[in-house]
Parts: structure tokens; sequence; C-alpha cells
């Protein structure tokens, strides 16, 4: 069976880190764009970052730019995020999909995805 499963969320300080992961099970990720989603309470749920699965291109949401990086290890079968310098509107239950988009920055900006994880909690607060 096809899965996705983040982990790595959690309650962190503004100017903090965290990692997320998205491991993928039942299929390898070689063949497929990865992207990170996020969405907050009341509003609707926005591309973050995604990366392909060919060349290694990415694509960042202007509000993330220079603070997150996206990156993929394939011996894993995993792709994460690391976030940096987190603020309060970074709140948001963040989510990984896999599709085979004609560009990540489609894949992004549509927020479009064949297959989702169930989702992680980041929560940005003093």
């Amino acid at each position: 069976q096809l899965q996705l499963v983040e982990s790595g969320g959690g309650l962190v300080q503004p100017g903090g880190s965290l990692r997320l992961s998205c491991a993928a099970s039942g299929f390898t990720l070689d063949y497929y764009a990865i992207g990170w989603f996020r969405q907050a309470p009341g509003k609707e749920r926005e591309g973050v970052s995604c990366i392909s699965s060919r060349d290694g291109s990415t694509y960042y949401a202007e509000s993330v730019k220079d603070r997150f990086t996206i990156s993929r290890d394939n011996a894993k079968n995993t792709v994460y995020l690391q976030m940096n310098n987190l603020k309060p509107e970074d709140t948001a239950v963040y989510y990984c999909g896999a599709d085979v988009p004609p560009t990540v920055q489609l894949m992004c900006v549509m927020s479009s995805s064949d297959y989702w994880g169930q989702g992680t909690q980041v929560t940005v607060s003093s």
C-alpha cells in the first residue's frame, strides 16, 4: 500500500528550527516530485516547497525563501524540509505530497498532488 508519513513537527519558539521528514512506503520516491504543503486554520492549503525527481530542481514559496530548504535522499526513500528562522505565521499542519507534475513550480503553486501524507503540526510560539 502506497503511503507517505510525515514526522518532525512540534512546538518551537520564533527564530528556532525544525526538520520535517517525509518517508515513503509501498513505492519508491525516485520517480516522483515531492512537495511540502501547509494549511493553517481558516486558510487554504499552500505549496511551501517542491523538488523534482529528475534534476533536483526546486521551488520555494516567496514567504519561505532563504529560510527553508528541501532535500531528498532517494536511498532512504525520504524527503526533508529544513526550516530555519521560524515565524509565528509558519504555524500550520504540514503535509507532503508525491506527484508527476509538468513542473515543480506548478505542483507547488496549484497545491496539487496525487498522494498525500497525514500531516504533522508545526507551531511557532513563544
